[in-house]
């Protein structure tokens, strides 16, 4: 059996496909099951010839993210160990020229809030050493992970320069960016700071996912915003309101909840 699973295809799309129809209209009628991630594209699929009885709608098998049975003790215990009683907002996979406006917008922040901590983690490691060198040419006061030290009163960004520990930076901040949005890149996981309740902050361009990003919009679980002053807006806002951030990461979360068992049904279809 031939399949696709947890297939989507954007409005856009379907015009082209339309016009290559009779490259694979004969497989999409017959051959292939397709278990679609939204009515809308089983719809889609369905208006381009595929069978009724072997469509599906399965949900998108990104919303199944499980977490470690542990793992907000341990952002507790990081957050305790390492700085303790201030605000923390995390700035997670960023990308070149997406670190600068962070570091702008963290600036006017702590002219705010001067007790507030950025977690910088940069998405790709080889960038580790250049991040901490843009950090201390613009003279911010850095701990990095690798350290094994605790903030100071005195520290103003914590850089998270290790591999696979980004679920427990979220869960040991308060607000989270998630990063590749403020530049081109598409963006990344909104659905990470989801799974733990955390307020939600994106750049615009949110290609690599749109349709969770709308989704998460629609439903108030996170802000999007175009620039570092917009961000600076927005984090402002949010340590300021408790009573909204804790709503903005309530919604995702409850997103979240509702949209899995997509693997489960998908499972189902396969068997």
């Amino acid at each position: 059996m031939q399949g696709a699973a947890s297939a989507r295809i954007s409005p856009k799309s379907v015009d082209s496909y339309r016009k290559l129809l009779p490259l694979f209209k004969e497989t999409l009628s017959h051959g292939i099951v397709i278990a679609a991630q939204s009515q809308a594209d089983a719809e889609r699929f369905l208006s381009l010839g595929a069978n009724p009885e072997r469509t599906r709608v399965t949900g998108n098998i990104k919303y199944d993210i499980e977490l470690p049975e542990d793992l907000e003790e341990q952002a507790l215990e990081l957050r305790d160990n390492c700085f303790p009683d201030r605000p923390v907002w995390i700035a997670a996979s960023t990308h070149d020229n997406e670190e600068a406006m962070i570091l702008d917008a963290h600036r006017e922040l702590l002219a705010k809030h001067p007790n507030l901590l950025l977690i910088l983690v940069p998405r790709h490691p080889d960038r580790f050493a250049a991040v901490l060198g843009l950090l201390r040419k613009q003279e911010f006061s850095v701990v990095s992970r690798t350290d094994d030290l605790a903030c100071t009163p005195q520290t103003q960004v914590f850089l998270g320069d290790t591999m696979g520990e980004v679920m427990l930076f979220y869960g040991a901040s308060d607000i989270a960016f998630v990063g590749g949005s403020l530049v081109p890149i598409g963006g990344h996981n909104l659905l990470e700071p989801a799974a733990l309740g955390v307020p939600i902050v994106t750049g615009p361009h949110v290609f690599n996912a749109q349709d969770i990003a709308d989704n998460f919009l629609r439903h108030k679980a996170c802000l999007m915003v175009s620039d570092s002053a917009e961000l600076v807006s927005e984090v402002d806002r949010l340590l300021a309101d408790t009573e909204v951030a804790r709503e903005l990461g309530g919604n995702g979360l409850g997103i979240l909840n509702s949209s899995r068992g997509a693997l489960r049904r998908l499972l189902a279809v396969i068997e």
